[in-house]
């Protein structure tokens, strides 16, 4: 017997059973194309006869509940149906429908909103399917098609059904094969699990776990790679925000995601650390707990109103060695020079990986949005690494995008500025996909392996990004350099091999300069020296007696 044929024997079946079971108007109602005898037809009128059929009643109870089931498979039957006529129209086989996740419909985020009409994006949705398998390997494209004129079509089809401006759209398809993409943007339409980190200054995994199933939750630990995270599946109708062990700092609602830079970091008792952009608090009050409130934690933020809520959140959760500040991070190197063992940051972003919590992101974010945050990281990661100390001080990058020009080019941009930092392992075991080495034209340092990306759609987590560098040793920048060193490099200029004796005129000729013992050159030289010593917070006038007083003492000492 055929699909065709099993399917119509059910259908008729159920027919049979619901005409046998409920009343003619309920029949009518489901089945509008049955056939009814006049005399059931008589019974069904527009007055309150037919109003109190549709009533629940003890007498009636059974076969409503009896209809409600049958028509529940009658409508998967014509579901399942339907499916395969539209995967025949397509050419899709059933394995096809079965082994790709993004065939289904994806969960709606309830802030999303879709201005396409439901039948239309139902066929702007099976055209994508058709769209990946013929851009996936070993497939036939149709003559007269070429590569990109598919990739434009879904590129248009994904702004069209997702709601992504061209540009965003574009970036995203970029990073993936074609059918990761389509998984990227549907995962990226439904919300993450809820997650909670257990607390460990106050209490234990095991016990916090014992008390919120007695208050009728379920939930389960998040996986091998934590210790203190917990996910939860049912509230048992109660807010996770109001409970008595929330109340009490027993625990932190925080993604899965956000774990990971703070294991990377590693930070161990009775240590200085430093988190750059600290507010909430979810990092900085996990480094507290694995710090056992020992040691210092620099907590700073920009904004002094998040600033609040940080403070807010280290009390709550019983934090005692914790300093809040609100300043700009760029300029801590200057007021806390290279004195933290380890340094968090977790940079400000175009949050390209939680667009499950802002739809609003798929169209607001532009080519200048990027430019500028990737200005700001880079600034942002120099800060870090100067305010970290000279040998074996530790540096953890971490982002909450998936764009190239957040990552690894800003890890490249930090390498390429600061030549005493390389990459070192997370230490998380492997967990997470290694980050590029290249990416189009854009090629990275083979240490960048090092780094791990994480996507919603292969750990059902946010999109997230982590690196973590360290310091190898001093570092003296150009500008600290006179005129001979910057020529060689920082070594001092030796010219005793080829019998040439050191002079301006031969430094002149050496480098093509002219000479720059002009009353206006020097007057110039003045200007740029007293910006750049107010610019490091010290004091002009105080530099300059200081080179008078050196110059006479070396002139009494001739």
């Amino acid at each position: 017997m055929s699909d065709e044929e099993l399917e119509n024997t059910i259908l008729a079946s159920a027919k049979s059973s619901l005409k046998d079971n409920a009343s003619p108007a309920h029949v009518s109602f489901l089945f509008p194309d049955s056939e009814v005898s006049e005399g059931e037809k008589a019974t069904l009128s527009d007055d309150a006869d037919s109003d109190d059929e549709g009533k629940l009643t003890t007498a009636n109870f059974e076969s409503l509940s009896r209809i409600l089931d049958r028509q529940t498979e009658v409508d998967a039957i014509n579901a399942q149906s339907d499916l395969r006529e539209n995967a025949l129209q397509t050419n899709i086989t059933e394995n096809d429908l079965v082994a790709g996740a993004f065939h289904s419909e994806p969960i709606r985020h309830k802030n999303a909103s879709y201005s396409v009409p439901e039948p239309e994006r139902q066929n702007v949705r099976q055209r994508m399917i058709e769209t990946v398998r013929i851009l996936g390997p070993r497939s036939s494209r149709t003559p007269g098609s070429s590569r990109v004129d598919h990739r434009a079509q879904l590129l248009e089809d994904v702004c069209t059904y997702y709601g992504y401006s061209p540009y965003l759209a574009e970036k995203i398809l970029d990073l993936f094969s074609a059918s990761d993409a389509i998984a990227f943007f549907d995962a990226s339409e439904a919300a993450r699990p809820v997650v909670i980190r257990t607390n460990t200054l106050k209490t234990t995994r095991r016990a916090l776990a014992q008390a919120l199933i007695d208050r009728g939750m379920t939930l389960e630990p998040i996986g091998k790679w934590s210790k203190v995270g917990l996910q939860v599946f049912d509230f048992g109708g109660v807010s996770l925000a109001a409970t008595p062990e929330y109340l009490a700092g027993h625990y932190y609602i925080q993604g899965a995601s956000s774990f990971l830079p703070v294991m990377a970091l590693a930070p161990e008792p009775n240590e200085h650390i430093l988190d750059m952009c600290a507010a909430p608090g979810g990092k900085s009050t996990f480094i507290a707990a694995l710090l056992r409130n020992t040691g210092t934690i620099i907590a700073n933020d920009i904004s002094k109103s998040r600033a609040k809520a940080l403070t807010g959140n280290l009390q709550r959760l019983g934090v005692r060695n914790s300093i809040v500040c609100s300043s700009d991070a760029r300029t801590l190197p200057r007021l806390m020079p290279g004195g933290f063992d380890r340094v968090l940051l977790d940079a400000p972003c175009s949050n390209t990986g939680v667009i499950c919590r802002d739809p609003s992101i798929k169209s607001n974010k532009g080519l200048r949005d990027f430019i500028l945050l990737a200005h700001t990281q880079k600034q942002l990661l120099l800060s870090a690494i100067d305010s970290a100390k000279s040998n074996d001080g530790v540096i953890v990058y971490s982002t909450c995008s998936v764009a190239v020009e957040e990552c690894e080019a800003v890890v490249q941009y930090a390498l390429n500025k600061r030549s005493n930092v390389r990459i070192e392992d997370l230490g998380l075991d492997d967990f997470g996909i290694p980050a590029f080495t290249r990416f189009k034209d854009k090629c990275f340092t083979q240490q960048m392996r090092l780094a791990r990306r994480y996507y919603p759609h292969t750990y059902n987590m946010d999109g997230f990004f982590a690196c973590r560098l360290k310091k190898t040793g001093h570092f003296r920048e150009a500008k600290d350099l006179d005129d001979e060193e910057m020529l060689t490099g920082g070594e001092p200029l030796n010219m005793g091999n080829v019998g040439v004796e050191k002079t301006d005129s031969t430094m002149e000729e050496m480098t093509g300069m002219e000479d720059f013992d002009t009353e206006e050159n020097e007057l110039i030289l003045k200007r740029s020296r007293r910006k750049r010593l107010k610019k490091e917070g010290r004091n002009p006038k105080a530099d300059i007696r200081k080179r008078k007083l050196q110059r006479t003492e070396a002139n009494n000492e001739d």
